[in-house]
């Protein structure tokens, strides 16, 4: 997995070797706790031939920026992992290079339902009745690996199964996975929007990779706040896997661009954040029918209250 905007000039690093369960929080913890436009974390699976693997089977890399507080990440860690993982960690400058091609270099695709998520080294892994999404390494912030994403496709590729949405929107795209998936699996346009510049170029990029660059054509706003988003009004599948805060204060003008039949996906929740999320949505109308959790991340398929029976997990 690997989390983050790429900082363009990445010279920190911290290191730390341990158990799965223990990278993969610490990889939540800094996601939400940094700036993603400063800071990038992966978890990844050891050779198990390297010289430290008696240490633990996964790595946890976070590369900074700008030189990090190393008593407040000692104990971001200790509060994700232990003290014993926080006294280990393993601070270092780095030279300037393609930290994350060299991440992903051993991270396998991922699958949910008929979507595979793959770097170019796995191109041989998409069978002929797959949808396979290309993620460009030196772009993959946001790769499919995380359970939020996966957790989206997962609830994309349910949705498909009853119905073949009209039109689609992605709000905070990222590298626009989900749009992507949207658009290859329909084969029709998806408006996509992010905040940061440069998450925007790495979707446009991955969509011409892709062969989807006529119906993935992003653009830079501040949640839905662009007429090439709100002016294609109204959607019928919204995605939106940002974090809590911004999603409840954006329900009002997400749920705004809804039409009465629309399937709203929701991410980048923890389970302690889902019933504020879930109220924000019910006072502009719209009820829970169907909820994923992969770990420990929640993603939420919301309806108009009526539209459908009751939740399903």
């Amino acid at each position: 997995m690997l989390e983050g905007l790429p900082p363009n000039n990445a010279a920190h690093v911290m290191r730390l070797v341990c158990d799965e369960a223990s990278a993969r929080a610490i990889v939540d913890i800094v996601v939400e706790t940094f700036d993603p436009a400063e800071t990038a974390a992966a978890a990844f699976e050891q050779d198990p031939n390297a010289a430290s693997w008696d240490a633990g089977p996964w790595t946890v890399e976070v590369w900074f920026a700008d030189a990090p507080d190393e008593e407040l990440v000692r104990e971001l860690v200790a509060v994700a992992a232990g003290p014993d993982a926080a006294q280990k960690l393993a601070f270092d400058r780095v030279a300037q290079r393609d930290w994350v091609a060299a991440s992903l270099e051993g991270l396998a695709p991922v699958r949910a339902g008929r979507f595979l998520v793959h770097g170019s080294h796995d191109r041989g892994h998409v069978k002929s009745n797959d949808i396979g999404l290309e993620i460009e390494a030196a772009l993959a912030f946001g790769t499919g690996h995380h359970g939020t994403t996966r957790g989206c496709l997962l609830m994309l590729d349910a949705i498909l199964k009853r119905r073949r949405p009209r039109s689609i929107l992605d709000v905070g795209a990222g590298t626009g996975v989900l749009a992507l998936a949207a658009a290859r699996a329909l084969r029709q346009p998806v408006a996509a929007g992010d905040i940061y510049p440069i998450a925007v170029d790495a979707a446009r990029a991955n969509a011409r990779l892709n062969g989807a660059g006529p119906w993935v054509r992003p653009v830079v706003a501040r949640g839905v706040r662009h007429p090439a988003l709100a002016g294609r009004a109204p959607y019928d599948l919204i995605f939106a896997n940002i974090l809590a805060r911004p999603l409840r204060l954006l329900a009002p003008s997400i749920c705004a661009l809804a039409s009465s039949d629309a399937d709203i996906v929701l991410s980048g929740l923890l389970a302690r954040d889902v019933p504020g999320v879930l109220s924000a949505y019910a006072a502009q109308g719209f009820a829970l029918t169907r909820r994923g959790e992969l770990d420990g991340w929640s993603a939420l398929l919301i309806r108009r209250q009526g539209a459908s029976a009751r939740p399903a997990r």
